[in-house]
């Protein structure tokens, strides 16, 4: 049986620290990005209402960490030990998907950039992976950026692809984006 494909826990970029995702760090996420209504606009997901929301996302977190569905980082600055985001990327066959969110007092300072790049380069590094690939609501022109500077080719759009209950409750158009292994 081969070895599950698994990335480091913990790793580090010039400006940011990742470590996995865990329930302990239910009041700051809560605070710092799941309950703003700005940050969760294309997200899959609702503004939390409570800790408890957030606590049991995290909750999840753990779980997918600990059977290997999917890895989800909390990105902490290093210079002063602020939450920045969470990148969590899923292993599926031979293509790595990603997705992401950066507290908004941090967006447009190339965080998510910084942070994408060491993880596409992981993937890109596994023999088995030849396809990095994510998706972005088509009005999230910011995600799109972000996607092309770490490499991303859009490859079109997916119609009818995602609900993003924040402002549909109807699947809405997604772009997608993608890098991949030559032949």
């Amino acid at each position: 049986m081969r070895a599950m494909l698994r990335p480091q826990l913990t790793w580090e970029t010039e400006r940011l620290l990742a470590r996995p995702a865990a329930s302990a760090d239910a009041k700051v996420v809560f605070e710092q990005y799941a309950s703003d209504a700005v940050v969760a606009r294309f997200m899959t997901w609702k503004p939390h209402r409570s800790t408890d929301e957030t606590l049991e996302f995290l909750s999840r977190c753990e779980r997918v960490w600990d059977d290997g569905a999917a890895f989800p980082w909390c990105l902490w600055l290093k210079a002063s030990g602020d939450l920045a985001g969470l990148l969590e990327i899923r292993v599926c066959g031979s293509s790595v998907d990603l997705g992401y969110a950066l507290v908004r007092r941090w967006w447009g300072q190339g965080l998510m950039i910084e942070a994408l790049r060491p993880v596409v380069q992981w993937a890109l590094d596994q023999p088995q992976i030849y396809r990095i690939w994510a998706t972005c609501d088509v009005e999230n022109l910011a995600s799109a950026r972000v996607l092309e500077r770490v490499g991303m080719e859009r490859e079109g759009v997916l119609r009818r692809w995602m609900v993003h209950p924040n402002i549909s409750e109807v699947p809405r158009d997604s772009l997608c984006y993608s890098i991949v292994k030559s032949a």
